[in-house]
């Protein structure tokens, strides 16, 4: 069964990424050579995440300053928590590594074994 209203949601997601976002996209493009599918604004109901793998189920979060607040970092540890229950790993960065490219594949090769 599909979930319009979380594909609705990532279409707009994408259309409206911020910089660190668009930027880690080109980036983790590229995994593509290796064999590695990215998927982008990825729903895992009920979140939509930033980028998944699915093949390892590996999610990939970019945090920008806003992560840093007391309530937004409790938050995150409840997705977290939902997300590993899904049998989910969660690799968080920050949105200043992911605005280098090599800096953010160094950090998802390093999960990926590759």
């Amino acid at each position: 069964m599909t979930d319009y209203p979380n594909i609705t949601r990532a279409r707009r997601l994408r259309q409206i990424a911020n910089t660190p976002e668009q930027l880690a996209w080109k980036a983790l493009r590229t995994l593509r050579q290796q064999g590695v599918t990215v998927r982008r604004q990825h729903s895992i109901p009920p979140y939509t995440v930033d980028f998944a793998i699915r093949s390892i189920k590996l999610v990939i979060e970019i945090d920008g300053s806003i992560h840093h607040r007391a309530d937004i970092k409790a938050n995150d540890a409840k997705r977290d928590a939902a997300l590993k229950s899904q049998g989910w790993r969660v690799l968080r960065i920050d949105a200043d590594t992911a605005l280098s490219a090599d800096a953010l594949l160094a950090r998802v090769q390093r999960e990926l074994k590759i």
